[in-house]
């Protein structure tokens, strides 16, 4: 059986990841793919993507007992992603994750063979975005905008613009994973 291959998902605030990523989980099911859950250590119905709740105390004993193959903190937050991840890719899976641009070198280091892929928008769309969502205050958006502005994407990266159609940003990855390599 072939190994898998991890597509480590990572975009500014306001890009529309989590939207573009549940596109893909609604159309990839036909292709031996999966999307993994993030644990976070946000209330179940905060809004955004299906994630795992988890306390902040849970969310540490699960680390201590090494039960996650990544973790990162941002906006005061805990994000994980299972250890089932590797599981999938030892089966031959297809495995999605949405990271942090923060955690990038940590995913890399233990999954060397990941594609990165940089999911992103104008300034302006995510300006839009991030306001029309109310989660943020004037202050945060702006420091928002400012680390989107200074960002680069690794090198190899599938960069997907998502300003158009949501459909459009979701076959372009789509396409990415269900093509040979």
């Amino acid at each position: 059986m072939n190994e898998g291959r991890l597509y480590y998902v990572m975009g500014p605030s306001g890009a529309g990841k989590d939207s573009v990523l549940a596109w893909v989980r609604a159309h990839g099911v036909s292709h031996d793919m999966l999307c993994a859950h993030r644990y976070i250590t946000r209330p179940a119905h905060a809004g955004g993507e299906n994630h795992v709740a988890l306390s902040e105390a849970e969310f540490l004993l699960r680390a201590a007992r090494g039960l996650f193959a990544l973790t990162w903190q941002a906006h005061g937050l805990h994000y994980g992603i299972g250890r089932e991840i590797q599981h999938w890719l030892e089966r031959g899976a297809k495995v999605l994750v949405n990271g942090s641009r923060d955690a990038y070198p940590q995913a890399r280091e233990r999954f060397p063979s990941l594609q990165s892929v940089v999911i992103t928008a104008s300034r302006e769309t995510i300006a839009a975005r991030l306001a029309a969502r109310g989660r943020e205050s004037d202050a945060d958006i702006a420091q928002r905008l400012a680390r989107r502005d200074a960002y680069q994407a690794p090198p190899g990266a599938l960069v997907i613009h998502n300003d158009g159609s949501l459909a459009d940003a979701g076959a372009t990855l789509l396409k990415a994973i269900t093509q040979p390599h």
